[in-house]
Formats: C-alpha cells, structure tokens, sequence
C-alpha cells in the first residue's frame, strides 16, 4: 500500500504499535498534544487523508460527517474533535463497513468541547494510541543501546555514552518537538514559548476560559514540577502571596482538568504492589508536563541559566526521563503502569514500571552519575527488601533496580546489581 508519508519523516517509537491496532480495529484514534507529530505519524500509515483544519473540509463535515470518511483505507481524519459529530459517523462507518479492519485512522489534540454529540465509546470499533513529543531515543539523541524491554527480560550490555549536565538542559529547553530536529539552540528554543503562547491566546479562549487564570497557573506548576502539589500550594503560588487575589478551588480543578484535555499535564500516581492496596488511590500524584521544555519556557530558564540552578535541572531533567518512560512504555502496548513509591517513613523511589504481566521494576533519577552513591544505592536495596523480604507479602522480586542519570559515560551493572543507565543511551 502506498501511504502519504512526508518527505524527511522520523519513525516513531508507535509506529509499530500503530500498525498492530490497524490490523486488529477498525479504526485507530491517535490522541496527544499539538505539534508532537501526530499527523505526520497517522499520514506515514494513510492512504487517504480530510483534514478539519481545511476550512472546506470542516464545513463539510459540518454539513455531512460522513463526507469526511470517504477515500482509500486507512483514511485519516485530521483534528476529529472540531467536529465532535464525526466520532459516531466514524463508528457507524465502521460498523457498516462489517467492522473491517483498518478503514480509518482518527487524530485529535484535546478532548472535544461539546461531547453532547457523542452517543458512542467506540468501544470494539476504536482503538487509542497516546502519543507524546519526542524521546531522546526518538530525536536521535540516545543511542538506544539500552533496552527498556530487555531490562525486563534481564538481558543488558554495557554502553558508552559520554554526556554532560549541558546537553542534559539543553534537552530539557529544546524540548521534545519535531519541528526543532535538525535546528540549532538559538532557534529551537523559541518553539517552547510560542507553544505556551499558543496554548494560553488560542486553545484556552476557545475552551471559554481566562487566559490569564490558566497563565498562573501554569507557571505555578512550573514552580512545582515534579513535585506533588496541593491545591493550597498552587493557589498560594497563583495569588503571588496575595489570599485574596487566589481563584477558588473549584476553578483550579477545572482548569487542571482542561490541561489533562489537552494532553498537556499528566499524573503520576502512587503505587503498591497489591491491586488493591488503598495508597494507590491515596497517595497524592505528582504532576508532570508533558514535555520538559515547557516548565521551563514558563519560569524563563535557558541552558545558561539552569546550568546555575541544578535544582530547577534536576525537576526538569525528572520530567524529561518520565516523559521518555511513558513513551516506551505506551509504544509497548498492553495496560503497562508508571508510578512512584512514598511510604509512611518517608521512603521513596521516583519511577516504578509495572507491565501488565506483573512484572516491575523501579528506577532513581539522578541529574549526574556522581549522584550515585552506596547510600543511595543503600536506599534502593532497602526499598527492595521492604517489600519483598517478608514471604507473607507474596511480592515477587523486582525484574531490575536502576538509575538513569543524565550526565554519564557508561552503563553498567553494579555489584550490587542495580543498573546505572544514561538517559542517552535508554531506548524501547
């Protein structure tokens, strides 16, 4: 089959997986942010393409759903959620057509506004498809030597990769956005502003909400990335100190929803190992952009200042490896989980990876390998033994113990046998 496949496209890490649902749905919805390369991604496997942002197009499916589902399969429909009506056209279309397979491919950058037209989940027609901005692996800066399924299934080899904690902010401002392949600092890192510009002047008026409440914040959560914010910290940082300039609580968790709707915010939530244990559900998340570069266009930072306040590059460089994780992790396939770990001691762990088949694995961040230390490496251990070191508990033994770090030379196995991974070597 011939595709529509742009000139210069990338491969993507779910290109794979893009293909395996094609063959098992009959239509595909790819969800995520703006500019992250959905379409480039849905034309790389259509054949046929409406795209509603075409004034043309878009009063036509106005008129008619059903127009815009019409040419050689899979047929792409560009930004659905302009014209909510298409979803269950889309469904019916793929009912009508004996729930062939692989008939159309749907691409959407938020939630639609108005759901009052949609009567259908898609469920047994529709498959989902999350993707993000471009992981490091992705954008050409890891190597990929390092396999996050091989972790899994215990296979490893050392690898070189000489990075330092400037290509780590670097990373961090440029983001992972594919417009910015191939193009140097000076230009790339206005792409990140413009972004939040974008967002804040476009999407958020056009979502009948204040563009100046959604800019605080923004930035407020900028000011708390990787953290677990209260809503009493996110008002006190919204009112600059000021109680009486704060919005209600109410408004901060609409506001947060909408974010979440534009695929832009993502939680990260406790964890434990039985199904059922009631942290999963207590423990507050921890909130993370979807892509570093923009907390740090929000509180100003470039590479030349971070590089002064590795705190800050710590936060953004936390964000950076959670977003390649869930890319990794999403492209797999299957009901795969990412969360974090808090016990009442105060024991903590960033990353834990569960795959859908039980196994785990958890994961520190460390800004450089020199961050690695015994006691570090001491409070994984422990962490380990706290839960699987009691028979009763019935916890199976972790699949790996690891840091990825950002400043790095080599990955390689301890002695101890926790992994110290640089990011820029970490691949699918």
């Amino acid at each position: 089959m011939e595709t529509l496949q742009m000139r210069g496209y990338r491969p993507r890490a779910v290109d794979e997986r893009l293909t395996k649902l094609l063959r098992a749905f009959g239509a595909v919805e790819i969800v995520g942010p703006k500019w992250c390369g959905k379409t480039w991604t849905a034309l790389a496997h259509a054949a046929s393409a409406d795209r509603l942002d075409d004034p043309a197009v878009y009063e036509a499916a106005l008129t008619d759903p059903s127009l815009v589902l019409m040419g050689q399969e899979p047929h792409l429909v560009d930004e659905w959620q302009e014209v909510p009506a298409v979803w269950d056209a889309a469904r019916r279309h793929v009912d009508d057509n004996a729930n062939r397979k692989g008939q159309l491919i749907l691409t959407g950058s938020s939630q639609p506004k108005d759901t009052s037209r949609i009567h259908h989940s898609g469920t047994g027609r529709v498959a989902r498809l999350h993707m993000r901005p471009m992981s490091l692996a992705e954008s050409g800066e890891s190597t990929r030597q390092v396999s996050l399924r091989g972790l899994f299934d215990g296979e490893f080899a050392p690898a070189r990769r000489e990075t330092s904690v400037l290509d780590v902010a670097r990373w961090c401002c440029r983001g992972g956005w594919p417009s910015n392949l191939g193009i140097e600092d000076e230009f790339a890192l206005e792409t990140p502003a413009e972004y939040v510009r974008s967002v804040l002047e476009a999407n958020v008026p056009k979502l009948g909400l204040d563009a100046e409440t959604m800019r605080r914040l923004m930035k407020a959560l900028a000011m708390n990335v990787a953290q677990a914010p209260t809503y009493k910290t996110l008002l006190g940082d919204m009112a600059h100190g000021d109680a009486a300039g704060a919005p209600a609580v109410e408004t901060v968790r609409r506001y947060l929803e909408t974010l979440k709707d534009l695929y832009l915010l993502d939680d990260l939530d406790g964890w434990e190992p039985s199904l059922r244990a009631k942290r999963r559900v207590r423990t507050k998340p921890k909130r993370y952009f979807v892509d570093p570069s923009l907390p740090a266009a929000l509180v100003c930072a470039s590479p030349a200042a971070l590089m002064r306040d590795t705190q800050t590059l710590g936060n953004l460089f936390e964000t950076l490896v959670i977003r390649d994780l869930r890319v990794y992790l999403e492209a797999a396939g299957g009901s795969n989980h990412i969360a974090y770990f808090r016990d009442e001691k105060g024991l903590e762990v960033d990353v834990i990876l569960e795959l859908v088949d039980g196994r785990w694995g958890a994961i520190e961040i460390k800004l450089s390998d020199l961050k690695v230390t015994d006691d570090n490496a001491a409070k994984l251990l422990a962490f380990r033994k706290k839960l699987c070191g009691n028979p009763r508990m019935q916890v199976r033994e972790p699949a790996f113990l690891a840091f990825i770090v950002g400043r790095g030379q080599i990955a390689y196995r301890r002695d101890d046998g926790i992994y110290v991974i640089p990011i820029a070597t970490l691949g699918m």
